[in-house]
């Protein structure tokens, strides 16, 4: 089976952008030759190319097929009108009964003339992120673009770039690469790409390239008794800006040894692409890893040299911005938020920081905090956004502001430092009663403000990271044990938005208890991803939810729920449910209104004993309800079964002398379970 090779060889590619253009790249091509595809199309990308392979057939084959026109009877325009669509005369067509046929032949195309025709539209509109043009062409790519090897089988599939007058630089296919610039450079006709490649120091495979820089590092740090800190996201993109990675390790002087570890590993990994490594114990190590492209005969002394040299500047500078912001002082940075612009709409940070304060207040004693700690640690978490440190570093935000309250004590500085936290599924989240509070007001501020301006996460984007805040709030309330009552706290803390507002000239807004709905959905929906990620059932999480707005209510609920549910009992009850819901559904749209059932007029046994049964499991399950005891309230719901089966089994519910009363019968079922779960929406 032939195989095709596609190689485009540029100037360096940003690491960001590569491995998206080779999927990309597999994307387009695979698509386009789905006639002779045998396989899906094997990307790869490095710092100077992004490539394919995959397996074809030699021929594109397409068989013959009959199309069936007008009648033989039909008006002379509708025989035109076929015969226009398919661009052929009437000698073309043959007739089969009383209809025109169109017999339309088979087809070959061979894989090469198919790949040719394919890839200069292909190259022409390839979606960078960014590109650039060169020269007097039209053609744009992410960087200038130096070569195309486009071989089927080993040999040359021919075409060009050029497009009517614009010759797109002379680029056409060939069989020619090139190996690194330093080990291996100049053309290269290739027989074997990854071996050829290789043996001129190229590694071809991303995931290769990055498994020997954390192997090689991990080795280095090892051989000191230190270890890696991990960041993964640091390696794929330096095993994207080499080649023939060589991991060598630095020294860092030990005269900036006294700098947070956090603003070491931030200065080395923003500017320079090192590596942090650390003690077993956690605390920072004086050296550094940097992954060199080459493999210098001196073993790498002089890199390693270079490099020390850059990061002592680097550091340096830090020095700078650490020392200075500690002179000023947390306080001393408040009064310049005034003058940041948080949002358009939302007014500035200092506006913003005195909404916190007014939340996290608020929300203390919900969180078992002390109010005025927590309204403290939110006044300032702000603050070090007008230092320098996080000026030259955004990363560190609130990092540094934890280092910078260190005189107001542990639990206002662990507050600042961990307000924003989680970043993200891995991160943990804030524990300690204040950090939670100011964690909790900064997410909800956000998501109250941004729904408010109409800034709405969509399908296709989420600019202001709503989601993620939206899964932060659930994530500190779950992980915490936190109760709160989202119906008060949405439309209170709603007000001082919109005090702030006015003072922008807001334009109208949504009514208070529109936007509290809308939000509350928002956030249950997030809930509803989150549980299903780990394995639950959504239908049983929306029947749970109802109108509830306490997240850890819902929850246990929902587990209740699901215990009932995996018995026979529950089994037994839901599709008796069903059959109810089914039968007041129908009745309703013949004019049926529910009503309180009249006892004195049942006619059978089964009636009254589930009658008496539906009284006393309603009370029962509302009672368990109030002291939130759901198992308890599910359990009540489990003594409807037996009186359940027997009115079904020995009652007509569509007796005309008795219909009505036993429809409101039924509708008293449906109400003492839905007190405990929306019911319809469990799948049967």
């Amino acid at each position: 089976m032939p195989e095709f090779l596609l190689e485009l060889l540029t100037e360096e590619i940003p690491a960001r952008m590569q491995a998206r253009a080779a999927e990309d790249l597999c994307r387009l091509v695979g698509d386009a030759l789905k006639p002779i595809a045998q396989g899906a199309p094997q990307g790869f990308h490095g710092p100077r190319r992004i490539g394919l392979v995959m397996q074809v057939a030699a021929r594109a084959e397409t068989a013959a097929k009959e199309e069936r026109g007008p009648r033989t009877n039909a008006p002379e325009a509708a025989l035109a009108g076929f015969l226009k669509k398919h661009g052929v005369g009437r000698e073309a067509l043959t007739q089969q009964g009383d209809f025109w046929v169109l017999v339309k032949p088979g087809s070959s195309m061979e894989a090469a003339a198919l790949i040719a025709a394919a890839l200069p539209e292909i190259l022409w509109n390839f979606p960078w992120p960014k590109s650039m043009r060169w020269g007097e062409s039209g053609f744009l790519w992410v960087r200038p673009l130096q070569r195309i090897l486009c071989l089927l089988d080993g040999a040359v599939v021919p075409f060009a770039l050029a497009r009517g007058d614009d010759a797109a630089h002379g680029l056409a296919s060939g069989d020619i690469t090139e190996g690194h610039r330093v080990h291996g450079p100049g053309a290269l006709r290739v027989t074997d790409h990854v071996t050829q490649l290789r043996e001129r120091f190229v590694i071809v495979d991303a995931a290769e390239r990055v498994a020997l820089i954390r192997d090689g590092i991990a080795a280095l740090a090892a051989a000191e008794g230190l270890e890696v800190v991990p960041d993964e996201g640091l390696l794929n993109e330096v095993a994207g800006l080499v080649e023939w990675p060589v991991p060598l390790l630095g020294r860092i002087d030990d005269a900036y040894m006294d700098l947070p570890a956090e603003v070491m590993r931030t200065s080395m990994r923003v500017n320079q692409r090192y590596f942090a490594l650390r003690h077993p114990d956690g605390r920072a190590a004086a050296r550094f890893a940097v992954v060199a492209n080459i493999a210098a005969t001196d073993g790498g002394a002089a890199l390693v040299a270079g490099n020390e040299r850059v990061l002592r500047a680097r550091l340096s500078d830090a020095r700078f911005f650490w020392d200075q912001d500690r002179r000023a002082g947390l306080e001393s940075f408040l009064p310049k938020l005034d003058g940041v612009v948080f949002h358009a709409k939302l007014g500035t940070q200092g506006q913003r920081v005195a909404r916190l304060e007014r939340l996290a207040r608020m929300l203390a004693p919900m969180v078992g905090a002390d109010a005025n700690t927590a309204a403290r640690a939110a006044k300032l978490c702000k603050a070090d956004l007008a230092s320098g440190m996080v000026g030259e570093f955004p990363e560190l935000q609130g990092v540094m502001g934890g280092y910078y309250a260190a005189g107001e004590g542990a639990v206002i500085a662990g507050a600042i430092a961990q307000h924003y936290r989680p970043m993200g599924p891995g991160d943990a989240v804030p524990t300690e009663p204040v950090a939670a509070t100011v964690a909790l007001a900064d997410k909800l501020d956000q998501l109250i403000g941004f729904f408010d301006v109409g800034e709405k996460p969509t399908g296709s984007g989420d600019p202001f990271a709503l989601r993620r805040a939206a899964l932060g709030v659930i994530r500190i309330l779950r992980e915490g044990g936190l109760r709160l009552p989202l119906r008060d706290v949405l439309p209170h803390h709603l007000t001082y938005v919109r005090m702030t507002r006015a003072t922008l000239g807001a334009e109208a807004m949504a009514p208070p208890a529109e936007l509290v709905a809308e939000l509350l959905a928002f956030l249950f929906d997030r809930l509803r991803v989150q549980l299903r990620a780990e394995g639950a059932r959504a239908d049983i999480i929306t029947a749970a939810i109802g109108d509830d707005d306490d997240i850890l209510r819902v929850l246990a609920r929902a587990e209740a729920l699901k215990s009932l549910l995996d018995t026979d009992t529950g089994t037994a009850l839901l599709a008796a449910y069903k059959r109810a819901q089914n039968i007041l559904r129908a009745e309703a749209k013949k004019g049926f209104s529910a009503g309180a059932p009249d006892a004195t007029a049942f006619a059978t046994a089964e009636e009254s004993a589930l009658h008496s049964a539906i009284t006393a499991a309603h009370q029962a399950a509302a009672k368990h309800l109030a002291a939130e005891d759901f198992s308890a309230a599910m359990t009540s719901l489990a003594a409807l079964r037996a009186p359940l089966d027997a009115f079904f089994d020995g009652v007509l519910v569509n007796d005309p002398t008795h219909r009505d009363n036993r429809l409101r019968l039924l509708s008293a079922l449906v109400d003492a379970m839905h007190q405990v779960a929306d019911l319809s929406k469990i799948e049967a």
